[in-house]
């Protein structure tokens, strides 16, 4: 097993191909994180001219300190069965991580509980200190250890069946309501920064300027692995639908009436009038729409990302108005079809905790993504390779301080 000198296309191409390959071991997403102050460094080993395993390794500097930290985000990308491959990815980031005065070396592979408990074992054996089975989203982590995936080898009926049955109703209906998802451009960015900031602003958690998302697209777009969704509603063409739907409406009224008014029939007659009333308010609301923005509005918006069969529902944004529209839901639905017809079989909403309790502020987070056909991808957790016992420990230490600084820092600047 020899280190391979590789190019960045041939790392990629390795990094979608293989199992445990990861969007954020694509250098298009190192890229990304120079804007946070990270640089990277790549490694390869193989033998016989085939490549058998890759890292990349990001490195950020410890502020106030000569020293580093080197992290494998959701790497090593290898097969963990091969043992030889790991050591000697492990021996190579070791050799670079000194260079860059590392103190340890942290990954997190892509590889679920269930499948490697051996591996947590022979990574033990490598000398690497697991950090344990926490929670998905433990502020111990820097990757959620748990995340919530979608299949997406299905048909769109079985894929809509897979929904939770009250999601499933929503995405039907969003389906039938006339909002429109397009997928965009770069120039465009400014509009899905405009609904980010009004969803942090009523979820209360900070944004990124725009820069931020240009940075991701400008790096990931060019190779496919980068799109960017929105949400309109053109209130013109959802008008005349909405008009025939409420002739419809009446026209049935009309029948029931005409019939013996027994219990089932009067509750018809309620359940229709309770729909005409819906119906009204919708027509209303477009009617006030097409004055102020004729053309119609962007409600929602997404990046969605790739790597090889895999893809990320990584940001979404949604506006405070028309939310009786269903614009989040149709989007959802329209981006796992697109992502499958582009050769993703899984589509990953993300870090969640493991059924959280009702009191926990991840609960609406984990009923949200509980609720499209998801199951818990469990990963086995980081693991920390000491270069310097004595900076481990003290950094470890005062971890958690730094911590509640943050929180601190953070909910002063909500508050203005």
């Amino acid at each position: 097993m020899k280190l391979m000198n590789i190019t960045d296309q041939e790392h990629d191409t390795f990094v979608k191909n293989h199992a445990n390959g990861d969007l954020l071991q694509l250098t298009k997403w190192g890229e990304t994180k120079k804007l946070t102050g990270w640089y990277t460094k790549r490694i390869a080993v193989g033998e016989n001219g085939e490549v058998k395993g890759v890292a990349q390794l990001l490195f950020k500097k410890i502020p106030y300190t000569p020293f580093t930290l080197c992290y494998a985000s959701r790497g090593f990308v290898a097969d963990y069965t091969q043992i030889e491959v790991v050591k000697a990815l492990l021996a190579e980031a070791i050799k670079i991580a000194k260079q860059e005065k590392a103190y340890t070396i942290k990954i997190d592979p892509d590889v679920e509980v269930d499948k490697g408990m051996t591996v947590v074992k022979d990574l033990k054996a490598l000398g690497f200190k697991h950090k344990g089975f926490k929670e998905g989203l433990s502020k111990d982590y820097i990757q959620p250890r748990m995340t919530m995936i979608t299949p997406l080898d299905q048909t769109d009926e079985a894929l809509i069946k897979s929904f939770d049955n009250r999601n499933r109703s929503k995405v039907r209906l969003a389906l039938k309501r006339g909002t429109k998802v397009e997928r965009k451009g770069r120039e465009d960015l400014k509009i899905f920064a405009d609904l980010m900031k009004e969803t942090g602003e009523r979820d209360g958690f900070l944004t990124r300027d725009v820069s931020y998302f240009e940075t991701i697209y400008d790096a990931l777009h060019a190779d496919g692995d980068a799109e960017l969704f929105l949400v309109k509603l053109e209130p013109k063409p959802v008008l005349v639908d909405l008009r025939k739907e409420r002739e419809t409406l009446d026209e049935e009224e009309t029948k029931l009436k005409a019939k013996k008014q027994d219990k089932k029939t009067l509750n018809k007659i309620n359940d229709l009038k309770n729909k005409q009333q819906k119906t009204d308010d919708l027509i209303r609301d477009l009617e006030a729409l097409a004055q102020t923005h004729p053309e119609g509005r962007y409600l929602s918006g997404a990046l969605l990302m790739f790597s090889g069969h895999k893809s990320y529902y990584l940001y979404g944004a949604s506006s405070n108005d028309y939310r009786d529209f269903l614009p989040n839901h149709h989007m959802q639905f329209k981006m796992m079809q697109y992502a499958r017809e582009k050769g993703a079989q899984t589509y990953d909403f993300g870090g969640t905790d493991n059924n959280p309790d009702k009191s926990s502020s991840h609960y609406g987070l984990w009923t949200f993504k509980k609720a499209w056909g998801t199951y818990l991808s469990e990963k086995i957790g980081e693991f920390d390779f000491v270069l310097n016992p004595i900076v481990y420990k003290a950094i470890e230490q005062f971890k958690p301080q730094l911590t509640k600084l943050k929180i601190k820092i953070v909910r002063k600047l909500k508050r203005g």
